[in-house]
């Protein structure tokens, strides 16, 4: 299995800590965001950990040097978004993978939940979102994403809600896919490329959650792997100050 984690965005909403590191280069409790993801018991499970850069990626490999990382690069890093940088590690995808945004940081019970799962396309679901984002501001519903489940399968994921009923949970920045499924993904993608399927949005410039959308409404099983905390966003400067109020740590990381 291996590991891919994409840090390739510039994190404006983390300025001034990223004017010259990339962000998962920026500091929470005194460790870089990354070391959380790489010092996990859990890492020596993964044939590889592969990080895709973009954005200050000479400070990023240098900063990782001698930990066997393999790096893939987004050179348009300034115009796409996170698909077309997971698609930049494609030759990575013989095996199974999963897939890490760079600026979360989770406890071991998180990634404990993924190994434990069995299916070939799970997406990590926090049921207890709701007070991560009560403590990073004061209304969480005009940030959350929906979040729809039947028959233990994802129907909805990514949209804006209109009430709290539309959201069953919160997508993390964490997917699981076996290697027979990113088969299926590669094909999927070419013919959205060849605009056999119609998409409202470039592949380009599209999120992830929006794909997770298309494969869904194009057939395609994505399961929910369910957690209840245990995680952070790290996504603006306001965000590492109210966990710093609310004492969060990760020390066991």
């Amino acid at each position: 299995m291996n590991l891919i984690i994409l840090a390739a965005g510039q994190g404006t909403r983390l300025r001034p800590l990223t004017d010259n590191q990339p962000k998962c280069l920026v500091k929470y409790n005194e460790k870089p965001i990354i070391d959380y993801i790489l010092d996990s018991k859990y890492i020596d499970f993964f044939n590889n950990i592969i990080i895709v850069d973009g954005y200050k990626a000479d400070v990023l490999k240098s900063s990782l040097k001698n930990r066997g990382i393999l790096f893939c690069s987004n050179p348009r890093y300034f115009e796409t978004n996170m698909l077309h940088s997971l698609f930049c590690a494609n030759k990575y995808f013989d095996e199974d993978i999963v897939i890490s945004y760079s600026d979360i940081i989770y406890d071991e019970s998180v990634m404990k939940s993924i190994f434990e799962s069995k299916y070939e396309a799970g997406v990590v679901i926090d049921k207890k979102w709701k007070e991560l984002w009560l403590t990073r501001m004061e209304d969480p519903l005009n940030d959350a994403e929906t979040l729809k489940i039947k028959d233990n399968k994802i129907i909805e994921i990514g949209l804006k809600p209109k009430s709290y009923k539309e959201i069953e949970g919160q997508y993390i920045g964490l997917i699981k896919f076996s290697k027979n499924k990113l088969k299926a993904i590669n094909k999927f993608k070419n013919k959205l490329i060849e605009k056999k399927i119609e998409t409202h949005q470039s592949l380009e410039r599209m999120h992830l959650t929006a794909f997770l959308q298309l494969m869904i409404n194009n057939n395609f099983d994505i399961h929910p792997i369910y957690i209840n905390g245990g995680w952070i966003e790290i996504d603006s400067v306001d965000d590492i100050n109210n966990y710093n109020k609310k004492g969060i740590r990760f020390d066991k990381s």
